[in-house]
């Protein structure tokens, strides 16, 4: 059991030199699965995630975790879509979580090994991350947020630079950890990557929730018709 959850979120928004970015909004989520938040370019899949996850401010409304915000903080992790890394090698990156953490450094450097072998990186431990292809910034970043064993993850269009191959390695990790219970929310212009990983889906526009359903209802049988436009490839404005 998730003990972050069920998180509750009613009139929240958040808002920049008086121009409401995203909300209000309003949603319920539970402990489980992964939550996949779709939506044409400019509709706010970026800013609800980091309201969500506390690093936008939030300018009105409630976010209420099933525990103490910094319980919540704490159990977190966000992959952005272009990751800040470290001027760092590979493993020094990837450990660096768990070293402010206060984790030894032997066994920090120990699980940062373990998973640079995981994401496919093991051969590029002393390589500075800078010098890293966009895909391989990436997957990087994503061991850097798993090696903490998060409750919930955010990930920010999390396969956006990568191949297919290490789209389907990302997706793995991705779905071993919703196995073992990490809570996912993530943002994807990928339909075929929705499909595979959702369980629910919020459809987002202009800052708003328009729909908030399970992944299937929502693909099938899709309840507005800005909705039914988007997934036919439509333009909605």
């Amino acid at each position: 059991m998730n003990s972050l959850f069920p998180l509750t979120v009613r009139a929240a928004k958040t808002s920049r030199r008086g121009k409401v970015l995203v909300g209000p909004i309003d949603l319920d989520l539970k402990g489980e699965g992964t939550t996949v938040v779709m939506g044409p370019n400019g509709s706010g899949k970026t800013t609800l995630l980091r309201l969500l996850h506390g690093i936008a401010r939030k300018t009105g409304g409630t976010i209420d975790w099933a525990c103490s915000n910094q319980e919540a903080r704490h159990h977190q992790a966000f992959v952005f879509q272009h990751p800040i890394l470290l001027r760092r090698s590979v493993v020094d990156n990837i450990a660096y979580p768990l070293r402010i953490r206060g984790v030894s450094k032997a066994d920090a450097y120990d699980q940062a090994v373990d998973w640079a072998g995981r994401i496919g990186l093991k051969d590029m431990l002393d390589r500075s991350a800078l010098v890293l292809s966009g895909g391989e910034q990436q997957k990087l970043a994503l061991a850097r947020a798993m090696i903490t064993n998060p409750k919930v993850l955010f990930l920010d269009e999390p396969s956006a630079s990568l191949d297919g191959r290490a789209t389907r390695e990302i997706e793995d990790i991705l779905q071993s950890a919703r196995q073992s219970g990490t809570r996912l929310i993530l943002s994807t212009h990928d339909f075929g990557q929705a499909r595979r990983l959702a369980d629910e889906v919020i459809f987002l526009l202009h800052g708003r929730v328009l729909e908030h359903s399970l992944a299937k209802a929502f693909f099938d049988t899709p309840q507005t018709p800005q909705a039914r436009a988007f997934l036919n490839g439509d333009i909605v404005e």
